[in-house]
């Protein structure tokens, strides 16, 4: 176990060397997954379907705001979408609208996961995001993993029917605009999955902000059987079947990210808790207080035995 600490300890001290190459790299590679996720799952417009546009798309974004990240995956699903369909592009338009005008106001931190929840629906462990989000933001974060899941299964859907969207010529723009309305709104499993990422953040929040040991260790359990409880009440009530293999296997995927995540994030030892009392004028405190684990990493000292010379260029008498 300590050298799993002492990994930690490296990492952290090698992040705290090289932060300013490492969070470019994260923004590339995340603007690598959304650009190819978004080509994967589409690509209806060929000149955009291509890695070289998305490698030149994720590298502009690793220089730049997550916000001008958001921006970008907007327009290429517009774009994509243009090709399909007039009226699927003007519900897709105002419902990226309606997102920037809510987060880029109000809660401009919270536009990374309208990128990272698709993403891990589309890498297939959706039950990670509420978790980790549970464990790092607010309640206020819950509406921007709704969205998210939300835009995962507008795409799903235009996936799913480009033959129809594309090729249905017979209707008029209103009956086609209230039809794929209809049929999206529709959509009980999109419905149970905003339920259960919702019920999930709010979850894992407020175990973890409890006074008791082990609460991050408690909230991400109880994270993951909140989520799957809500997919088996709507299974009940609105017969929304997933595939228990599936079901499955997101769930201890998602609980060992979350695992490691706790690991790195919040490490602290339980079995030193001190409880303090003071007081002032006014108030009486009562302070628990839990220290975090640190390890020093090794001191490594060669030693040359031939001239008694150490690495350091001092001679052992």
């Amino acid at each position: 176990m300590i050298g799993l600490w002492v990994f930690r300890e490296k990492l952290r001290s090698f992040y705290a060397r090289f932060d300013v190459f490492i969070d470019p790299l994260i923004r590339f590679c995340l603007g690598f997954l959304t650009f190819h996720m978004l080509n994967d799952s589409l690509g209806a417009m060929e000149r955009l379907d291509n890695v070289l546009v998305e490698l030149v798309l994720a590298l502009i974004c690793s220089v730049l705001p997550y916000g001008v990240m958001v921006f970008l995956a907007g327009v290429l699903l517009l774009a994509h979408v243009s090709s399909i369909s007039l009226e699927m592009t003007l519900l897709v338009f105002l419902f990226l609208l309606f997102i920037l005008i809510l987060y880029f106001g109000l809660q401009p931190k919270d536009g990374v996961l309208l990128l990272l929840t698709p993403i891990f629906f589309h890498l297939r462990i959706p039950y990670a995001i509420p978790i980790l989000v549970g464990l790092s933001c607010g309640l206020s974060s819950v509406a921007a993993v709704c969205c998210g899941v939300a835009l995962f299964y507008v795409m799903q859907y235009i996936k799913q029917n480009i033959g129809t969207l594309s090729g249905d010529a017979t209707l008029g723009m209103a009956e086609q605009l209230t039809q794929i309305v209809r049929t999206l709104f529709s959509n009980r499993l999109m419905g149970v999955m905003m339920a259960a990422c919702a019920v999930g953040i709010v979850t894992v929040y407020l175990i973890r902000r409890l006074p008791i040991n082990f609460s991050w260790a408690i909230a991400i359990v109880a994270g993951a059987l909140a989520q799957l409880a809500v997919i088996f009440v709507g299974d009940f009530l609105f017969d929304v079947s997933v595939p228990m293999a599936q079901l499955m296997a997101g769930l201890i995927l998602s609980l060992a990210i979350a695992a490691v995540y706790h690991f790195f994030v919040f490490a602290v030892d339980y079995t030193r808790t001190e409880y303090v009392q003071f007081e002032d004028d006014d108030y009486y405190y009562y302070v628990k207080a839990i220290p975090k684990i640190a390890v020093s990493l090794p001191d490594i000292k060669v030693q040359r035995f031939g001239d008694g010379q150490t690495d350091d260029g001092a001679y052992d008498e």
